[in-house]
């Protein structure tokens, strides 16, 4: 029997086959030839939401380009294609998208599915560059939904509950240059200053280190046209991003992990290795970044005002407690969109990321951050580790109902669920 697991090695299924479709006609031959199916990406999740509970379709064959437009920036891509794929080949194109996340291996429907985000506060998640999709549904139905379907503000976050996402036709924008400053800042500095610094860039971004005052700040501007990239040199791309983040920082977690007490103290190192630095590329090259220690994840959109109160609990709760939490914090920004069971549903948010080393159990530490943030109206990221239901999403998604509605008439037999979702949705 084949075991399958998720890239933080937290989640783990027996299904019982795996096929890999490579068209939507074989995806609706295998969704009508079974009782349950589940699709899956690149598995980068942190929750259960792809787990199988039956047969699992692994969408790494329907990784194509199917038409680009680089008028009207309109590009079909097969739903399996990753981001890292897509990137590159929408640069090929003079084309990019208009913002990302900070990692790049998620599949296009996964991505899409749970929500993924950058950081802007005038800017969205990727799913709201979705300009229409391809759906299959449980009774074998291919739907195209666009933006005069009443399917639309459902779909595009769909968390895999409506169907199988086949094919995504992306609102892509011109190809653009972004310039980076990344700084070491005081925390302090930083919650004092939050909405000039939040305002006055494109995107902005900080990581903090618990147990510290230390953050490092991301700020990441368009340039004007003309402007000639001026990439990072390879020697301090694989010091900073390789070495130090990666190789360095794998030590230092098994460090920690062997002996927590140290941790405040590596902390205050690990916020001071990276310094200053500046430099200008390709919108993916300086959104992405290497991220190959593994760790478990959770994460909260909260509404924007609450970004600084939060961050204080969080700071009491890390002085008070006998726990040393050795990552830092990810704390990001997107604007409020008209998406269903987006987490940024019609509120402008702050995004907190905690996480722990995947050697580390984070339990008790994600359970107090959950108390933290669901105190604030918290939408957790659909990916990324909680223990909420559907009486709390009820409560904090507007649309909620509707979207259960929905699925209710395109999958009432429950072909696609699992686990998860009858968690998040109920049953």
């Amino acid at each position: 029997m084949t075991t399958w697991s998720n890239w933080a090695g937290n989640v783990t299924a027996s299904p019982d086959a795996i096929e890999h479709p490579a068209s939507t006609d074989e995806v609706v031959a295998l969704v009508l030839a079974h009782p349950r199916v589940k699709a899956v990406g690149a598995g980068h999740s942190f929750t259960p939401i792809a787990a199988p509970e039956g047969v699992q379709l692994r969408l790494d064959r329907m990784n194509r380009v199917l038409h680009a437009d680089t008028v009207s920036g309109l590009v079909r891509v097969q739903a399996g294609i990753s981001l890292h794929d897509l990137n590159r080949r929408l640069d090929a194109l003079g084309l990019a998208l208009p913002n990302l996340g900070d990692v790049d291996p998620q599949s296009v429907a996964g991505a899409t599915s749970t929500g993924t985000h950058g950081t802007g506060a005038r800017l969205f998640g990727i799913a709201r560059a979705v300009a229409a999709l391809q759906l299959v549904t449980a009774d074998g139905q291919v739907l195209e939904i666009d933006a005069g379907h009443d399917l639309f503000d459902a779909a595009r976050v769909g968390l895999g509950a409506l169907g199988i996402v086949t094919e995504v036709t992306l609102q892509c924008v011109p190809a653009f240059l972004l310039h980076a400053r990344e700084e070491p800042m005081p925390l302090s500095a930083v919650v004092a200053d939050l909405d000039a610094l939040v305002d006055g860039n494109d995107h902005f971004e900080f990581y903090f280190f618990p147990h510290t005052d230390k953050a490092l700040t991301k700020r990441n501007n368009r340039v004007a046209d003309g402007t000639e990239p001026a990439p990072l040199s390879r020697w301090r791309h694989a010091l900073d991003d390789e070495f130090l983040s990666n190789t360095v920082y794998e030590q230092v977690q098994r460090l920690s992990t062997r002996r927590p007490a140290l941790i405040p103290r590596i902390n205050t190192l690990s916020g001071s290795l990276l310094g200053a630095r500046e430099y200008t590329d390709a919108s993916h090259e300086v959104f992405i970044s290497p991220r190959r220690v593994r760790f478990r994840e959770s994460e909260f959109a909260l509404p924007r005002a609450a970004a600084a109160e939060a961050i204080a609990e969080m700071q009491r709760w890390y002085a008070r407690t006998d726990q040393y939490v050795s990552f830092p914090v990810e704390v990001r920004f997107t604007a409020a969109d008209d998406i269903w069971m987006s987490t940024g549903h019609e509120r402008d948010n702050v995004y907190i990321a905690v996480h722990q080393y995947h050697r580390t159990d984070p339990t008790a530490y994600f359970a107090a951050m959950q108390d933290i943030f669901t105190a604030h109206e918290g939408r957790p990221h659909w990916g990324k580790m909680h223990t909420l239901g559907a009486e709390h999403f009820r409560k904090v998604y507007p649309r909620f109902d509707d979207f259960v509605a929905v699925r209710d008439r395109l999958d009432p037999e429950r072909k696609f669920t699992n686990a998860y979702l009858r968690q998040v949705l109920g049953g």
